[in-house]
């Protein structure tokens, strides 16, 4: 029988991505043969009993959902507020599954949920380029220059952004339209990318990830993935 590292065969277990596995057991939460687990200690799934919160890890079936998240829904799995979260809107997904990367409680759009661990952080680092495409909705009309900017990547208090592909898609005095195609996943990048061209953002939608789009789903509804969505997004992080 074969040994994996833990944090992995959590992750494929979809108990949370890989990052988030590795924080479970550095918090001491995940627990081998009832002793606490160490970050990169080997383990074999057939033998030894594995518990995350006292519960036993069992490997669930690869499930793959694309929600068209609404407005004013926070994307995590518990919120010990009392909001609502985009699990909410979940029914009918038999097996826990939890959401690739977030989008901000006022963005709408697609969002993707899996269990499958190891492709969720793979779709979310950075290193293989995933696009997502957004439509912006910006303070202002928008000059030749400010799309110049966003392409060319403009000065964040993180960093320099990389290089979007800005469209504009319609201009007018006091609200413009555009359309930004990125391809890394710095916290609310969107926003701090138009008002640092002078363009705030009024409303942001995200249209697509990865390929994956919510064409003809309404706000809060949600749909499995295709067979060839699924091979699609694999192949997109050499999976």
């Amino acid at each position: 029988m074969e040994q994996v590292r833990l944090q992995k065969f959590l992750a494929e277990c979809g108990v949370d991505s890989r990052r988030g596995c590795e924080q479970r057991i550095r918090e001491g939460k995940v627990l081998v043969n009832g002793t606490a687990a160490q970050l990169g200690q080997q383990v074999v799934p057939e033998v030894d009993r594995i518990t995350v919160d006292g519960r036993p890890v069992i490997s669930d079936k690869k499930i793959y959902v694309v929600l068209n998240k609404p407005t004013n829904v926070i994307t995590t799995v518990k919120d010990t507020h009392g909001r609502k979260t985009v699990m909410d809107f979940l029914k009918g997904v038999e097996v826990r599954v939890f959401p690739v990367g977030r989008l901000d409680s006022d963005v709408e759009g697609v969002l993707l949920f899996t269990n499958d661990g190891e492709l969720a952080f793979r779709l979310m680092h950075p290193s293989f380029q995933v696009h997502k495409t957004y439509l912006a909705w910006v303070k202002g009309y928008v000059q030749p220059n400010a799309i110049k900017r966003l392409e060319q990547g403009v000065p964040l208090e993180d960093g320099i952004s990389a290089p979007a592909k800005a469209e504009l898609l319609q201009a007018g005095n006091r609200v413009s339209l555009l359309k930004l195609v990125l391809h890394e996943g710095k916290k609310r990048e969107v926003k701090r990318m138009c008002a640092a061209v002078g363009h705030p953002v009024e409303n942001l939608h995200r249209i697509d990830f990865a390929g994956i789009d919510v064409k003809g789903l309404r706000p809060g509804e949600w749909r499995r993935l295709t067979s060839d969505e699924i091979r699609r997004l694999r192949q997109c992080v050499k999976l």
